[in-house]
């Protein structure tokens, strides 16, 4: 891909703000036939790689990574407390569906928190998990989803883990990269029903805003989730702002 990070770096060095447009006459200079979307995906690219920082729709200036790093509960804390009591070398994930906030167009109005487990102690975590909680389903059905968990709030559901998953520890607590989120929205489409359609594009392209997500990280968990070629279809087809 034809970035040209040096050239990027000298030509805007003493530019307080870097417009979408000034990056299209650039990249238009050096090859009069770029086409626009080309353009807008290398924009991206210059931010996954922390050579642009974006600071507002549009805007740009020479920048750093901008890294996600979501809140932990104290309820999340609990769970992972009991987790690694009584499964010290299982490899697991928590994280809550209030994170996708800062993502969504249309807010939720209820909110469950996700715990992945690796399937050999699936059960076995599950029981420990619902003796401390009582409102904890284990892989619940579209139905038990629709009628006892996005009725109320803060319910648990326990799902299994996808091994080499890119998770990053927060507080000590094993939860979702962004990368890792964005493929499991659009692999889970049953859990995850009511962030389908235009929605998922909406999370996908304010993920891609706001954050730098590494591309190769993410398009690896896709292919263990047996979805890279999807996936990978799906963010070229989102047109890019």
């Amino acid at each position: 891909m034809k970035l040209k990070t040096e050239q990027i770096k000298k030509k805007f060095t003493d530019r307080k703000i870097i417009l979408t447009e000034d990056l299209y006459r650039f990249y238009k200079s050096e090859e009069p036939e770029v086409k626009k979307s080309t353009v807008n995906w290398r924009i991206h690219e210059l931010i996954r790689k922390g050579i642009l920082q974006r600071t507002g729709k549009g805007k740009f200036i020479l920048g750093k990574s901008v890294h996600y790093l979501p809140e932990i509960s104290n309820k999340e804390i609990k769970i992972n407390s009991i987790i690694k009591n009584k499964f010290p070398f299982v490899k697991y994930c928590i994280w809550n569906t209030s994170l996708l906030s800062e993502f969504l167009q249309h807010q939720l109005s209820f909110r469950f928190t996700v715990v992945e487990v690796e399937k050999d102690v699936l059960e076995s975590v599950f029981f420990s998990i619902k003796e401390r909680f009582n409102s904890t389903f284990k892989k619940p059905a579209k139905e038990i989803l629709e009628e006892f968990i996005i009725t109320r709030q803060n319910s648990i559901i326990i799902n299994s883990f996808v091994s080499e998953a890119p998770i990053q520890n927060i507080k000590k607590v094993p939860t979702s990269s962004l990368e890792k989120l964005l493929v499991d929205l659009y692999c889970n489409k049953n859990l995850f029903y009511f962030l389908q359609g235009y929605e998922l594009v909406n999370i996908y392209k304010n993920a891609f805003d706001k954050y730098t997500i590494n591309r190769s990280k993410l398009l690896r968990y896709a292919d263990r989730r047996r979805k890279k070629a999807e996936i990978d279809e799906f963010i070229k087809s989102i047109e890019w702002h």
